[in-house]
């Protein structure tokens, strides 16, 4: 069956043209195996291919765009995007007025899964993961005896070793992570300097050692200092 025939067997009468496009388009870089950087056909390919005319394959394209899964450079083309359908923000945390009460309640599910993600990390990070793991633990340290900003860094840090654990699934609630470590230390003006560079460097230590439990109980008391300090400034400001 060609690709032609076989795109038009796929019909889903809910969704506009535009939007079953954008499905195809998807399903042509699945089954092409297109890579994050790779560059898609031209609007006319993908019209010929899609049997479609051209403003459709646009639409399509600019709802991928929208959704991180495209990205546009003008005057070279259409590419498939580096951040690969993820959204920086996929549960609009960002319009949560209460920033004190969403802090603990992000590090509530940091509870649920990070432990367990540095355990599975400690038994699948590679060499290479391990070394940048130890820069990036590095040049926090380096920051925070500066007193500068580590946010950027940190967020690096647990993302190494989520991407570490090989887990498909947890490479999209990074940025569940990633806002926590943001929105906590925003709040707690990065008040937790000493437990930071300890607990960052036993996680380290224990996935470099490949010793899950290790990495477990090392994330864990770092989320437990998190937790503490965060609720020290909530009481603090109640107080006020």
């Amino acid at each position: 069956m060609s690709a032609t025939n076989k795109f038009n067997n796929i019909n889903n009468s809910s969704k506009s043209l535009g939007e079953q496009m954008s499905d195809r388009i998807i399903q042509l870089i699945i089954e092409n195996n297109w890579s994050i950087g790779d560059k898609l056909p031209n609007e006319y390919e993908l019209a010929d291919m899609l049997n479609v005319g051209r403003s459709t394959v646009r639409e399509a394209i600019k709802a991928l765009v929208s959704r991180n899964i495209l990205e546009i450079r003008r005057g070279a083309g259409t590419f498939v995007s580096q951040k690969c359908g993820i959204v920086d923000d996929p549960l609009g945390l960002t319009f949560v007025k209460d920033k004190f009460k969403l802090a603990l309640d992000l590090l509530e599910v940091r509870f649920m899964i990070e432990p367990g993600i540095a355990a599975i990390a400690a038994v699948e990070a590679t060499e290479e993961e391990i070394q940048q793991m130890t820069i990036l633990c590095n040049e926090i340290e380096a920051l925070i005896l500066k007193e500068e900003p580590y946010t950027e860094k940190d967020i690096e840090f647990h993302t190494a070793i989520a991407k570490s654990s090989k887990n498909l699934v947890m490479e999209n609630l990074i940025p569940i992570i990633n806002s926590s470590i943001a929105i906590f230390i925003d709040i707690t003006s990065q008040e937790l300097r000493k437990e930071t560079i300890e607990t960052h460097r036993e996680v380290l230590n224990a996935i470099t050692e490949h010793d899950s439990n290790g990495a477990r109980d090392a994330m864990f008391l770092h989320l437990v200092y998190n937790r503490r300090n965060i609720k020290g400034v909530i009481k603090k400001r109640m107080n006020d």
